[in-house]
């Protein structure tokens, strides 16, 4: 897809995850390639990038929905994972998501698919390391985990 393509974790057919922050020519091979709804986590003012702005300006040019739902550490909780699952349904597929490094992007993922697959924490994590989003050592992992397992029933 790009340079960058060893840092794209595609963990379905409809839920490509970027391990980095996309540029305009990013978006432009992500349109090209069958990509109908981009998903930015990033916050307002992160550095590096386009501005979410400019990414829903590049991104609609392109042809392509573009959902801005900023995601931070602070912010982190089981009622915006769940706001973002009922929007996720609503987004025409298959959909390419991203934040800066592929973490909040690949939990928020991660968390939608476990709570529509039934997968508990550990499967939900394992599913996300086969496919490059390591999230065990990370600081959202054990959230990951606990609001899978919640939704599982576990």
């Amino acid at each position: 897809m790009t340079s960058d393509a060893q840092k794209i974790a595609t963990i379905d057919p409809n839920h490509t995850v970027a391990l980095f922050t996309p540029d305009a020519e990013t978006l432009k091979q992500v349109a090209s390639s069958g990509v109908k709804t981009v998903v930015n986590f990033r916050a307002e003012g992160e550095k590096g990038g386009l501005t979410p702005e400019e990414e829903r300006q590049q991104a609609e040019r392109l042809g392509l929905n573009y959902l801005h739902y900023p995601v931070t550490a602070e912010s982190l909780d089981a009622a915006l994972v769940d706001e973002f699952r009922w929007a996720l349904d609503d987004l025409p597929q298959p959909v390419f998501l991203h934040c800066a490094s592929g973490k909040r992007a690949g939990a928020m993922t991660l968390m939608a698919l476990a709570a529509d697959k039934g997968w508990d924490g550990e499967t939900a994590l394992q599913e996300g390391k086969a496919r490059g989003i390591d999230l065990t050592e990370e600081k959202i992992g054990p959230f990951v985990t606990s609001y899978a397992n919640e939704k599982a029933n576990v």
